[in-house]
């Protein structure tokens, strides 16, 4: 296994699914862990133990609304005051499904601020230390929304692919700083398809009052409509990936956005 001893990771959104499985990868890894989120104090104290219990030599919360880039400055300058980000996954994310000319306004701007606005933020924010140190890993959580479309999702598929560009145009910008002995500065995407998260609970919900209920045969609606491999990613893939990336080994791995969809997008 990667380790990360001695590195410092923001991962946003990180109180549950994706989020928190990825902070528990990275902090079995050795990693600090500055989790984040809008969450009860419940759900953050399970949060904390459940990284804790990875194996993080050190967990802290800190909170801030992704909407608001005074609050995501006040969160970097909190982070950066605790140690610095040598890591930085960019998970928090909201989805609405609508129809485009139903689509309320807010919802685009709520959905636009946190998937993307809030990515050039944090980046921007971290990017200079992980330059001055020789070494970074910027892991954004895209989606396969980021590489095509689908009906009804206007907003996310916007953002999303949004966020594949600009994590190319951040790759390229840091492409030649560090070494393979400091690890380089990589900025990359991961695209996960259909997930085990709460995200898609009301699409599976809404597949399912159509089906009389049947959550099992909604699941199995919504895999084969899209993802070939008829199964679910797991969060915890998720983790390994971006602890991958944060390895030495991954020094020119810079740029890209890595499907993680069972097939859907080589269609």
């Amino acid at each position: 296994m990667t380790d990360l001893t001695g590195k410092t990771a923001l991962v946003t959104g990180s109180t549950s699914g994706i989020g928190l499985a990825i902070a528990e990868a990275l902090g079995a890894a050795g990693a600090r862990i500055a989790l984040h989120g809008l969450a009860g104090d419940m759900e953050i104290h399970d949060a904390t133990e459940r990284v804790r219990a990875a194996g993080s030599p050190e967990v802290a919360f800190f909170g801030g609304d992704m909407r608001n880039p005074e609050r995501i400055h006040e969160l970097m300058a909190a982070v950066d005051a605790w140690g610095g980000v040598d890591i930085l996954v960019n998970n928090a994310g909201i989805q609405h499904t609508a129809p485009t000319t139903e689509m309320p306004d807010d919802k685009w701007e709520a959905i636009i601020a946190i998937n993307l606005s809030a990515c050039f933020h944090t980046m921007k924010a971290a990017l200079p230390g992980m330059a001055a140190r020789g070494y970074g890993r910027v892991v954004n959580i895209a989606s396969t929304h980021g590489l095509v479309a689908s009906k009804e999702k206007a907003p996310y598929v916007a953002a999303k692919h949004g966020l594949v560009g600009m994590t190319k145009v951040v790759a390229l910008e840091h492409a030649a700083l560090g070494d393979a002995a400091s690890g380089g500065v990589t900025a990359n995407c991961i695209c996960p398809g259909w997930t085990e998260t709460a995200l898609i609970e009301p699409q599976i919900e809404a597949r399912a009052k159509a089906r009389g209920g049947d959550r099992t045969a909604a699941i199995a609606d919504l895999l084969s409509e899209k993802q070939p491999s008829q199964r679910m990613t797991s969060p915890a893939d998720l983790g390994a990936l971006a602890v991958w990336l944060c390895s030495p080994a991954a020094h020119n791995i810079t740029g890209v956005a890595i499907p993680v969809d069972g097939g859907w997008t080589a269609q």
